[in-house]
């Protein structure tokens, strides 16, 4: 079976993390995003993968090559121009060569089981002289943020894309197996009002000339649009990792069941580490530090003394200095976090916490939420980060500052105290 992933997206609504690298390169539980839908594809039977390329593409490349280290064949299409995702699957009509192929978003995860049962549905419909498409769906609770598929007599009559008024909860979840005739359907798609040649424009056409698309429901969906779903995302596949030392583990550490160490690092006395947790190679961990569920932390970080680090992820050659506390956030690689920074994860009033997500204030519809911090960032001592603040790259944050604003790129924001001197007398 052949697969096309599409992977050439800008990634903006996850900036800063995306000023740096593709969004399919973020980590989740210590592997690449993309990693993720690659080894989901090859689980349900998908031997070739052409991953449609755009920003970043010399990173995704360098780092899938091939694919033989994923044993299967990956090829590379590069979409000069992000003109939407039907324009996108065009770039594979060579490559499809007149058989039926998945398309998955490099951004979408999915239970292996839900993915299966997909492949399965797909198999019993393939007979079917009028199959024009198989679409993954998920029930959401914000339909108009979605595209909302609407259903009749078992198969799609018609996809709205963020519908006003809502009638169904039922949305395009991101996963197709098309026939050949998609091609055609793309051909005859016009320009939608955000100026893309979108996929579910062609597949409607698909629909009005008689074909039928179906539907092949999933249990679990995670869509990395934001950045807090990199933590969602995070928090589910560290589920099902199987804990393993491969480091060095002092007398006097603690570290739970469910808990992966990969080779090189090391554990310090008086850590004390609960699964679900990753911790990459080559790390210095401690001593004295507490990691709590579902943190995972890349390669070559420092966690200092007494740092409790909760619910978040660390990248690569990152170093989180002694007394600091981490939760509920995302943290670029090759920061310097100083001695005592502290990031805030709840609202004095525990209400929702809000991010500027794409230029528009939006609601997490989380209750914690810390920081989001882009690549190469450092903080000095005693540094506070509030709540859904998010520090894009190359930026600075001096001794004694608390941020209540995001910080753009290439900033650095410091704090100067008023020294008053007097004539002091000691009794």
């Amino acid at each position: 079976m052949k697969a096309v992933v599409l992977a050439a997206g800008l990634g903006t609504r996850m900036r800063p993390l995306t000023f740096t690298k593709p969004k399919f390169l973020l980590p989740v539980a210590g592997r690449p995003a993309l990693d993720h839908v690659i080894t989901l594809l090859k689980n349900a039977g998908v031997d070739q993968i052409a991953v449609v390329v755009g920003f970043g593409k010399e990173q995704l490349i360098e780092r899938y090559g091939d694919g033989s280290k994923f044993g299967l064949n990956v090829s590379y299409l590069h979409q000069k121009k992000l003109l939407g995702t039907a324009n996108a699957v065009s770039l594979a009509e060579d490559f499809a060569a007149g058989e039926r192929f998945v398309v998955m978003n490099g951004d979408t995860l999915v239970d292996q089981e839900s993915l299966n049962a997909f492949v399965r549905r797909y198999e019993e419909l393939a007979g079917k002289e009028d199959f024009g498409g198989l679409m993954a769906t998920i029930e959401v609770d914000e339909p108009e943020q979605f595209g909302i598929v609407f259903l009749k007599n078992g198969r799609v009559s018609e996809i709205v894309e963020k519908p006003r008024r809502v009638k169904s909860r039922l949305a395009n979840a991101g996963i197709y197996i098309f026939d050949p005739v998609i091609f055609d359907a793309i051909k005859r798609t016009k320009k939608s009002k955000r100026g893309e040649y979108e996929l579910t424009a062609s597949m409607q056409i698909l629909i009005n000339s008689g074909k039928a698309v179906y539907t092949s429901p999933l249990n679990l969906w995670a869509d990395i649009g934001r950045p807090w779903d990199l933590l969602v995302a995070n928090e589910y596949f560290l589920r099902g990792q199987r804990g393993e030392i491969h480091g060095k583990v002092e007398v006097g550490a603690s570290v739970g069941d469910n808990v992966y160490v990969g080779e090189g690092s090391r554990i310090r006395s008086g850590s004390y580490i609960l699964g679900p947790t990753y911790i990459g190679k080559n790390c210095d961990i401690g001593p004295n530090c507490f990691i709590r569920p579902s943190t995972s932390i890349g390669d070559d970080v420092r966690i200092g003394n007494a740092v409790e680090v909760k619910n978040s992820i660390v990248m690569d050659h990152t170093n989180i200095g002694h007394l600091s506390y981490v939760g509920d956030s995302v943290i670029g690689s090759n920061c310097n976090l100083g001695a005592g920074t502290t990031i805030a994860n709840l609202r004095l009033d525990e209400k929702e916490i809000k991010m500027e997500v794409g230029g528009k204030v939006v609601s997490s519809g989380r209750r914690k939420l810390g920081t989001i911090i882009a690549d190469n960032v450092k903080t000095g001592i005693n540094c506070t980060i509030n709540v859904g603040v998010k520090i894009g790259p190359d930026s600075a944050v001096g001794p004694g500052a608390v941020v209540y604003k995001d910080v753009p790129p290439n900033t650095m924001i410091f704090v100067k105290p008023v020294i008053k001197k007097k004539v002091w007398k000691p009794k």
